[in-house]
């Protein structure tokens, strides 16, 4: 999955000026970014997003300079095999394909951007082809490269205890917006929090009103029947992408006791991930925070 919300978000600010965007669409090995990656260069040099980490932007700089004055589009191969593997390629090993083209109705139209920022507020993905023969990019599925651009990811925790505190930070950091939802005013503050949205509403009408999509996730970690069960049973009304509840597996036994009383079907439940997170023998809650992150990127992941 690529994370295009940065050049997404400077596409719209640098509206009406010369541009240029490089695409990763192919990759072998160790490549450090995914298909689909997007750097875009400004006219005046300045560029946001990367296709390599850094190893080969300089190139792509460079190339994009010359799209924008009037060349026509051109895919570049870079890897270790390159003479000037060290200076222009990939030393750690992969190989990758870069597509660089004008923003213009002669390369990837700048209405494309509004498109897909669209479809991702509406929580649908958007597919865009290109044709490495004429550089032109549009909107479907066949084209020598498609592109889809899925809604962004969101994370709904329900509890604001202590490790509801160390999974916003994660969340933070892998470009997850996030909301905790706890109708328990004394836990949810922002001295706790920071800056995130935090949500004081019963869990089962906050988390309608998010309408949580395949991008989704949503954790319960109140250890409170009441408010962990109201939040499942609202997230499993919805596509959800990511479903998971703290606890233990006896607890978690108990818990789809009470959801198929509730009258939640069976194929349903098998929709919860319970316990939450990955089994990496977590200790505390930084290390169970650590462990549900890496249960939901996997998922988003699968997903993509």
């Amino acid at each position: 999955m690529a994370d295009n919300d940065s050049v997404l978000a400077a596409a719209r600010a640098w509206s009406g000026a010369r541009l240029a965007l490089a695409t990763v669409v192919s990759t072998w090995g160790s490549a450090p970014r995914p298909r689909g990656s997007h750097m875009l260069v400004h006219e005046d040099g300045r560029f946001e997003g990367s296709v390599s980490g850094g190893c080969v932007e300089t190139d792509i700089l460079a190339t994009a300079a010359e799209v924008i004055a009037g060349a026509p589009s051109v895919v570049k191969r870079y890897g270790v095999a390159d003479d000037a593997a060290w200076e222009v390629g990939l030393p750690c090993g992969g190989e990758i394909a870069v597509m660089v083209q004008p923003v213009s109705e002669q390369g990837f139209p700048p209405q494309l951007f509004d498109a897909v920022e669209e479809a991702r507020a509406g929580g649908t993905p958007l597919e865009v082809a290109t044709d490495f023969a004429t550089g032109r990019s549009a909107p479907g599925s066949a084209g020598d490269f498609v592109n889809r651009y899925d809604p962004p990811r969101r994370l709904i925790i329900v509890g604001a205890v202590q490790i509801a505190q160390t999974l916003v930070g994660l969340a933070r950091e892998l470009g997850i917006a996030t909301t905790v939802i706890d109708p328990r005013a004394r836990f949810l503050t922002e001295e706790r929090f920071g800056a995130v949205t935090l949500d004081d509403r019963w869990p089962d009408e906050a988390v309608a009103a998010l309408k949580p999509d395949a991008a989704t996730a949503v954790v319960t970690l109140s250890h409170d029947p009441k408010i962990d069960d109201a939040a499942l049973i609202a997230a499993l009304r919805h596509a959800t992408g990511y479903i998971a509840a703290l606890g233990s597996r006896r607890s978690h036994a108990a818990r789809l006791e009470r959801l198929t009383a509730a009258g939640i079907a069976a194929a349903d439940l098998d929709r919860i991930e319970g316990p939450a997170g990955l089994s990496i023998g977590a200790i505390g809650p930084a290390e169970i925070a650590l462990s549900i992150a890496a249960a939901m990127v996997k998922r988003f992941h699968a997903d993509a």
